[in-house]
């Protein structure tokens, strides 16, 4: 039988920076201590005209069945991605089904990025960086150090943190997808 707990994947990490927004994420799936599938596709688009973009740590049917729960929102809320994600988070940490579901997202438009989990937290940057899973705080760490010491845009920070978190963490690769908004 296999264990959800068993399954560790991933390093997905949002930049904002000036006039760019960023969600990138690695394409490795392990379980335990094997590497199922190296080139997941982790980060996408969502909402009416693409207009989001979005990454998930995880589970990956859970994952999607949550992308597929965040669209229904969006378009209930008319494309509000804030009202949407707490309207997800509050679903998601009371119905019964989701809250089974293992997986975390970082979702962003031209105006927000939030860190949405299944406890219920809809967490917003204090300093254009967020990231989530096995390797969610090296790429941080990286990320706080280049977005202070640099002049690199937010896409270059996501590429050069995700790389660095791909040489330490074991659960991260460097099959990165990067998705952007230009502001």
């Amino acid at each position: 039988m296999v264990n959800k707990k068993n399954i560790k994947a991933t390093t997905i990490l949002g930049i904002r920076k000036n006039n760019q927004v960023v969600v990138a994420g690695d394409g490795q799936a392990s379980f335990g201590n094997t590497i199922m599938k190296a080139n997941v596709k982790k980060v996408r688009r969502l909402g009416a005209n693409n207009a989001i973009v979005a990454g998930f740590a995880g589970s990956t049917a859970d994952a999607f069945a949550l992308f597929e729960r965040l669209e229904s929102k969006l378009e209930q809320y008319k494309n509000q991605l804030k009202r949407a994600c707490v309207e997800l988070a509050k679903d998601w940490r009371t119905d019964r089904y989701l809250r089974r579901l293992e997986a975390m997202m970082i979702v962003a438009d031209k105006d927000i990025s939030l860190l949405i989990s299944g406890t219920g937290d809809v967490i917003e940057t204090d300093d254009g960086i967020l990231g989530i899973g096995s390797g969610g705080p090296y790429a941080i760490s990286a990320a706080k150090a280049l977005i202070n010491n640099t002049d690199f845009n937010a896409e270059e920070i996501a590429l050069e943190s995700l790389k660095i978190a791909a040489d330490i963490c074991v659960y991260t690769n460097h099959n990165i997808i990067i998705e952007k908004i230009d502001i």
